[in-house]
């Protein structure tokens, strides 16, 4: 999962932030706002305001458009900003490295607390 604090929602911004972080054939889901209109990969999409959240979109009986995941992520961000209790903007981006690292981190290893007690030593 990759995450960044972008100036605007414009078409140009949001192809530019999918086309870097994904390749070429990915597939990517998302709700119907306009500015995804002109993303350069596999797309699909899902009517919100048809009170649409997933749809079969091959017909195979599995609901593959869906938003369930972007949107739980964006809930979990609101989640751990929220302790906070307020975050100035010119910082944002750092709490939500914070929180794309702990999304992408799936277990705490030996060699990943070895490698925080390391970087701890070394700058304290």
């Amino acid at each position: 999962m990759r995450l960044r604090v972008v100036l605007d929602t414009k078409q140009t911004t949001l192809r530019a932030h999918v086309e870097q972080f994904t390749g070429a054939g990915t597939h990517v889901y998302t709700d119907e706002y306009e500015s995804y209109a002109t993303i350069a990969r596999p797309h699909a999409t899902v009517c919100h305001a048809a009170r649409e959240w997933a749809r079969d979109a091959d017909g195979d009986g599995t609901r593959e458009a869906h938003t369930n995941s972007c949107e739980g992520l964006w809930s979990g961000l609101r989640t751990y900003l929220r302790v906070f209790r307020g975050v100035h903007k010119a910082y944002l981006s750092g709490y939500v490295a914070m929180h794309e690292f702990r999304v992408n981190l799936k277990a705490v290893s030996e060699l990943f607390v070895a490698a925080l007690v390391t970087v701890h030593y070394l700058y304290s």
